[in-house]
C-alpha cells in the first residue's frame, strides 16, 4: 500500500501534482517562518552573550574587581564608561596592563599600549568620516586594529578599547583592578548582580515569552492549516476507494503516505527558504539592535524537531481527518453536513479572560518586587489560553454571523454565502484564524505600549532646543560633587566654538538641601523632586532651556529634573525659578554639580563641546544632550515599543500567508459546486461575491471580537502591573487595523481570477 500511495501521490495526474505542490509550498512557507523564529530566539541569546566581557568588574561577575585567584596573572586596570555621538551610544573601555600576563578581552589579539586603541568596524567608519574635533580628539593615540565580532553584540555596535599607562589610569575615578575577563552572560544575572550592560534574565524571559506567544503560536496554526489543504477533495477520493472495497487500514496508509510526502518536500524547501532569506530577519532589531546573520543558527534539537516533527504531525493529522471516511464513506460522498459548533467553544476564551482578571484584581503576583518569572508564566498562560480560546470560539462566532447574514439576505450571493458558511463554519473561520490572532496581538500590544508611553511621555526642555543643549553631570544627585570650579581656559574654549551660545554652571547648595522652596509655573501647584541647586542668572540667561530668573534676581534655586523627561508635565524652559538668598561672589565658592552648554543644535557645535568636556572631565557619566537623556531614561519603554512593533509587523505577514493559502485552497475544493452553479446560470460575478463574502464575513466578525478581547486583556495587564487604566487607542492603531483588513481583502480579491479557470463546463463534466 505504501507503493500505491507513492504512485497516487507522485503520478496521479495533474490534479495530484497541483495538490502536492500547493501543500508543499504552504508547508515550506510555514517551516521557513518557524525556523526563522527559532533561529531568532537563538540569535537573541547569542547577542546577549557577547555582552559578557563588558560585565567585568561588576558585582555578580565571575571576574570580580578584587581577585582571590592564586593563578599567576598580572592585574589589569579596567574602566568602562559611555560616550555619545549624535544620539548613538559609544562604549569605551580604558585599560592599563600591570604586566605581560594581564588578561586580554575578546575580539583583539593583544592589549593596546599607551596611546593605542582598537575600534569596532562601525566606529572605525564613523571616525574616518567625522572631523577629529567632533569625535577623534576624544580618543588620543593611534588605531592599531579593529575589534572582532566575538566582542560585538551587533554589527552596528560602537565600541573602543583604549590603552593607557598604569600611572595615568590609576588616578582616574571608578577604575577597577581585575585578573580575568568576565564570561558571565547578562541573562544569568540575579538579584545580587549589578548589571552593567546587556539584558538580564527577566528581560530575556519577557522577550522569549512574547515571541512564543505572539509569533510561534500563529506560525504553528498556519502550518497545521497548510497540511489540511485540499482535505475535502482527498476525503472524496478516499471515500470512493472505500466504496470499491478498500479497507480502513489501507486508506489510512495511503493518506499517511500522501501527507508525509508533501510535508517532507515542504520541510526540505522550508530549510532552503530559511537559509536563503536569513539576512532579512537578521536586520530586524528584536532587542533594539540588528543581529549578526551568523547568529541566526539552529541547534541540532531545532533541526530534528522540525525535520521529524512536521512530517509526523502531518501524518497524524491526516489519519485523524479520515474518521468520517473510515466510518461512513457514503456520508462523505453525499456531503453530509457536519455537526454545527456548540456554545461550549466560548468557554476557553472566557477562561483565559477570567485568569487575566484574577491576576488583575485578586492576585498579588504583579507589581514591583515580585518574581518576574512567576509573572511571565502566569500572564503568558492567560494570554495563550485567550488566544486558543479565540481559535476555538471562532467557528461558533462564524456560525452565528452566517445565520444572521442568511436570515437578512436580499441578494442570491449573500444567501448562498450565508448558507455555505452555516453548513461548515470551521472551514470558513480556518482561513482567517491567523489574521484574528494578529488583530488580538496588535491590539493588546499597542494598548499596553500606548498607555505606558502616555504615562511616561514628555520632553526635557523645549523640544527645539533639547538636541542642542549639552549637560555634563558630576555624580548622582545624592553624592557630593568634587568639581569646585571651571577653569577659565575651559570656558573660553567652549565659548569659542561656533554655534555655542552660552555656558552655565549649576552648583550644589549643601546648606539648602532641606525642603525646597516652591517655584511658579502656570497651572501647576508645588513641585517636589531632587535637591535644589543654584545658578547664576547671568549665565542662565544664555541657556534658556533651563528656565529663567525673576526680575532683579542675581541667583536662583533651580531643580533641573530633566532625567525624568518632564517637570510637573511641563518643560524647564517654561519655568521661572525662585530667587536664591546667595550673592554672585558666594555662588562661585560652591561645588559644580553640572555644566550646561547651549548651542544652535548643529552637529559641529554639540560634538565639539562634548569632546572638550570629555577631555576636561573624564567621567563615567558622559556629556549628553537633553534629548539623549530622554531616550536613556525611556530606554525600557522604547525597548517594549520596539518589541511590540516587531511582533505586530511580523504577525501580519504570517496571517496574510495563511489567508492566501487557505482561500486559494478553498477555491480548489469548491470547484465542483461552483461549476454546477455556473451551469445552472449563475453569473461569474455572483460567484465572486460569494467567495468574497465567505472570507470577509468571518474575518470581520472575528476581528471585532479579537480587537475587543485584546483591549480587555491590555486593560487587565495594565491594572495588575501598573494600577493604570488603558488609554484610548491612537490613530496608529486604527490605521494598522484598517490596513490589515484592506490587505486581507486584496489577498481575497487576488484569488478571484481562479474562479473562471476552475469552474468551466469541463470541470463539471469531469467531476
Amino acid at each position: 500500500m505504501i507503493r500505491l500511495g507513492l504512485r497516487l501521490t507522485l503520478g496521479g495526474g495533474r490534479e495530484a501534482a497541483v495538490r502536492l505542490a500547493m501543500i508543499a509550498v504552504a508547508v515550506a512557507i510555514g517551516v521557513g517562518l518557524l525556523l526563522t523564529m527559532l533561529a531568532s530566539i537563538n540569535a537573541v541569546n547569542y547577542q546577549n552573550a557577547r555582552y559578557a566581557w563588558l560585565e567585568t568588574g561588576y558585582t555578580g561577575s565571575n571576574a570580580p574587581a578584587i581577585s582571590t585567584s592564586t593563578t599567576k596573572t598580572d592585574p589589569l586596570l579596567w574602566k568602562l564608561r559611555a560616550d555619545y555621538y549624535q544620539g548613538k551610544q559609544i562604549g569605551r573601555v580604558d585599560l592599563a596592563a600591570t604586566g605581560p600576563a594581564a588578561p586580554i578581552p575578546p575580539g583583539i589579539p593583544a592589549l593596546p599600549g599607551p596611546g593605542q586603541y582598537y575600534a569596532s568596524p562601525a566606529l572605525s567608519k564613523l571616525l574616518h568620516h567625522t572631523p577629529v574635533a567632533q569625535l577623534g580628539d576624544r580618543f588620543p593615540g593611534t588605531q592599531i586594529g579593529t575589534i572582532g565580532d566575538a566582542a560585538l553584540p551587533a554589527p552596528n555596535t560602537l565600541i573602543i578599547i583604549v590603552g593607557h599607562s598604569v600611572a595615568d589610569l590609576s588616578h582616574q575615578h571608578d577604575v577597577k583592578q581585575v585578573t580575568s575577563i568576565s564570561t558571565t552572560v547578562p541573562s544569568s544575572c540575579n538579584a545580587d548582580c549589578a548589571l552593567g550592560v546587556g539584558i538580564d534574565g527577566n528581560g530575556i524571559t519577557l522577550i522569549l515569552s512574547v515571541v512564543v506567544a505572539a509569533l510561534l503560536f500563529p506560525v504553528l496554526i498556519f502550518i497545521g492549516g497548510a497540511t489540511r489543504l485540499s482535505a475535502a477533495r482527498r476525503e472524496q477520493r478516499f471515500a470512493a476507494m472505500r466504496l470499491v472495497g478498500a479497507t480502513p487500514r489501507q486508506i489510512s496508509v495511503i493518506s499517511t503516505v500522501e501527507s508525509s510526502v508533501a510535508a517532507v518536500v515542504g520541510v526540505a524547501a522550508g530549510f532552503v527558504l530559511f537559509v536563503a532569506l536569513r539576512p532579512v530577519p537578521a536586520a530586524i532589531p528584536f532587542t533594539g539592535d540588528p543581529l549578526f546573520t551568523s547568529d541566526l543558527s539552529l541547534s541540532l534539537a531545532n533541526v530534528l524537531l522540525i525535520a521529524l516533527g512536521i512530517p509526523i504531525a502531518a501524518a497524524v493529522a491526516a489519519r485523524l481527518a479520515l474518521r468520517r471516511v473510515t466510518i461512513s464513506p457514503l456520508g462523505v460522498t453525499r456531503r453530509v453536513t457536519p455537526r454545527p459548533p456548540r456554545a461550549w467553544r466560548i468557554i476557553p476564551l472566557l477562561a483565559g479572560l477570567a485568569e487575566l482578571g484574577y491576576l488583575a484584581y485578586f492576585s498579588h503576583i504583579g507589581g514591583a518586587g515580585k518574581s518576574v518569572s512567576t509573572q511571565v508564566v502566569a500572564y503568558m498562560s492567560g494570554i495563550l489560553l485567550t488566544m486558543t480560546g479565540l481559535v476555538i470560539a471562532g467557528p461558533w462566532l462564524t456560525m452565528l454571523g452566517s445565520r444572521l447574514m442568511a436570515r437578512r439576505a436580499n441578494r442570491p450571493a449573500t444567501l448562498i454565502a450565508g448558507r455555505r458558511l452555516a453548513d461548515n463554519p470551521q472551514a470558513g473561520f480556518r482561513a482567517v484564524s491567523g489574521l484574528v490572532l494578529a488583530v488580538f496581538v496588535g491590539t493588546c500590544a499597542l494598548g499596553i505600549i500606548t498607555t505606558i508611553v502616555a504615562d511616561n511621555g514628555g520632553v526635557a526642555g523645549n523640544t527645539a532646543n533639547s538636541t542642542g543643549t549639552v549637560v555634563d553631570e558630576f555624580g548622582e544627585w545624592d553624592s557630593q560633587p568634587t568639581i569646585t570650579s571651571i577653569p577659565a581656559a575651559t570656558t573660553t574654549e567652549l565659548t569659542s566654538i561656533a554655534g555655542v551660545t552660552g555656558v552655565a554652571a549649576i552648583r550644589s547648595n549643601p546648606g539648602g538641601t532641606g525642603a525646597p522652596a516652591a517655584y511658579s509655573k502656570p497651572g501647576s501647584g508645588p513641585i517636589f523632586g531632587p535637591p535644589p541647586q543654584v545658578a547664576s542668572c547671568a549665565e542662565l540667561a544664555h541657556t534658556p532651556t533651563f528656565g529663567r530668573c525673576p526680575a532683579s534676581a542675581d541667583t536662583v534655586t533651580i531643580r533641573p529634573d530633566f532625567q525624568t523627561g518632564v517637570i510637573g508635565k511641563s518643560s524647564m524652559s517654561d519655568t521661572t525659578w525662585p530667587a536664591a538668598d546667595l550673592s554672585t561672589a558666594r555662588l562661585q565658592n560652591l561645588p559644580v554639580s553640572m555644566i550646561v552648554i547651549s548651542t544652535d543644535g548643529s552637529t559641529a557645535a554639540v560634538e565639539q563641546a562634548r569632546t572638550i568636556l570629555q577631555a576636561a572631565y573624564p567621567s563615567v557619566y558622559p556629556p549628553m544632550t537633553l534629548a539623549e537623556y530622554t531616550v536613556q531614561n525611556n530606554a525600557r519603554t522604547s525597548a517594549y515599543r520596539q518589541l511590540a512593533n516587531v511582533v505586530i509587523l511580523a504577525s501580519l505577514p504570517i496571517a496574510g500567508c495563511g489567508l492566501a493559502v487557505s482561500v486559494a485552497g478553498g477555491l480548489t475544493e469548491r470547484k465542483r459546486p461552483f461549476s454546477l452553479l455556473r451551469l445552472t446560470g449563475a453569473p461569474l460575478a455572483m460567484l465572486r461575491r460569494v467567495v468574497t463574502l465567505e472570507a470577509a464575513a468571518p474575518l470581520l466578525i472575528s476581528a471585532v471580537v479579537a480587537a475587543g478581547t485584546g483591549l480587555l486583556a491590555a486593560q487587565l495587564f495594565l491594572h495588575a502591573q501598573l494600577g493604570d487604566t488603558i488609554q484610548p487607542p491612537s490613530v496608529q492603531y486604527y490605521l494598522l487595523v484598517l490596513a490589515g483588513l484592506v490587505a486581507s481583502l486584496a489577498i481575497i480579491a487576488s484569488t478571484l481570477p481562479l474562479l473562471k479557470r476552475i469552474t468551466g463546463p469541463e470541470t463539471a463534466r469531469n467531476e
